[in-house]
């Protein structure tokens, strides 16, 4: 599973069982209490059967990890603290333009601005998923 931590809405993306191709799955609306929104991750994880869960960290054009990267990579430990009992493995993927490719592709596929916001997010996890599957063949199962 992909997750693209987004200050309003985080986006959730899943990969078909051969671990070859991402697709975007659902929108998690933020509720103000982070632990509310981490157990809503921890519910789709279980829901979904994940095995392995790659959480965006935007750092910046140069690489290095700003205010967004450090709050991510928090959330991405916390996330991990509460998938670990699970048996679900989480890391930390760059997530540089993901959201900029998610908003091209969309516009691309003609979807009006309005419906572009409600999908975007899990467009970019989709796409930040799917460049994860495309640099780890070894996670594949087939």
């Amino acid at each position: 599973m992909g997750i693209d931590l987004g200050t309003r809405r985080i986006g959730v993306a899943v990969s078909d069982s051969g671990g070859m191709l991402a697709s975007p799955r659902a929108t998690v609306e933020r509720s103000g209490d982070p632990e509310a929104d981490r157990a809503a991750l921890v519910a789709l994880v279980t829901e979904l059967g994940g095995r392995r869960v790659v959480v965006g960290t935007p750092l910046s054009l140069d690489g290095r990890a700003g205010p967004a990267a450090r709050a991510a990579a928090e959330e991405t430990a916390a996330l991990a603290e509460a998938l670990a009992p699970l048996g679900v493995e989480v890391e930390g993927f760059d997530e540089r333009f993901t959201t900029v490719t998610a908003h091209q592709a969309l516009a691309a596929a003609g979807r009006p601005a309005r419906r572009r916001r409600q999908v975007v997010d899990q467009a970019a996890a989709a796409v930040m998923l799917q460049a994860w599957l495309d640099g780890h063949p070894e996670a594949r199962d087939g």
